[in-house]
């Protein structure tokens, strides 16, 4: 049996929404994490998106009074940084993982409705992991989000866009770079 996290997660899936297979799914029931739900997981309006993370924040506060972890793959890092900019609601960190650019050239169309990227720093500690064959972000494009963003930068070799068809499985190098953030993010518990 595992033991509580000390901090509530938060499943932030991108475009399409992340099925069984993959590792945020994966995690989500090994954490007992909340995850943001949206209608259709296809829809291209922005604000739709970011006021689903808004609800889902919104509904765990009540329940549980800890600053969350946002764990967000492809899409849903850059919804995690628009919402961030207008953000009430503390936050202790996020994972944010294999970022969309929603401006690179051949992006589909619908997509485009998140341009353009958030660039302001957030405001709570965050780590942008990325691979170094990402077809949706180049690695330079991606290091350039997370600078931006103030976040701390990783690249995996030769993971994909990072999601159920990379073949991660339950993504232990991820859990270790998840352990790694909270450890830096750690709550004081002298008193």
């Amino acid at each position: 049996m595992m033991n509580r996290p000390d901090s509530p997660h938060v499943i932030v899936p991108g475009w399409g929404g992340s099925g069984a297979r993959h590792w945020q799914s994966l995690w989500e029931r090994e954490l007992g994490a909340d995850r943001v739900v949206l209608a259709d997981w296809f829809d291209a309006r922005p604000d739709v998106w970011t006021a689903a993370l808004d609800r889902t924040l919104d509904a765990l506060a009540r329940r549980d009074s800890r600053p969350p972890v946002l764990v967000a793959h492809s899409l849903g890092c850059v919804v995690v940084a628009r919402w961030a900019r207008t953000a009430k609601r503390a936050v202790r960190a996020a994972l944010l993982v294999a970022p969309a650019d929603v401006e690179r050239e051949g992006c589909t169309a619908a997509l485009r409705e998140f341009r353009p990227l958030p660039r302001h720093a957030l405001p709570f500690s965050s780590a942008v992991v990325t691979s170094d064959d990402d077809p949706y972000v180049a690695v330079a494009r991606a290091d350039a989000l997370a600078t931006a963003w103030g976040s701390d930068f990783y690249v995996v070799p030769a993971g994909g866009h990072l999601n159920a068809d990379s073949g991660l499985g339950a993504w232990l190098e991820g859990r270790a770079l998840l352990d790694r953030l909270l450890q830096r993010t750690a709550f004081s518990r002298a008193g």
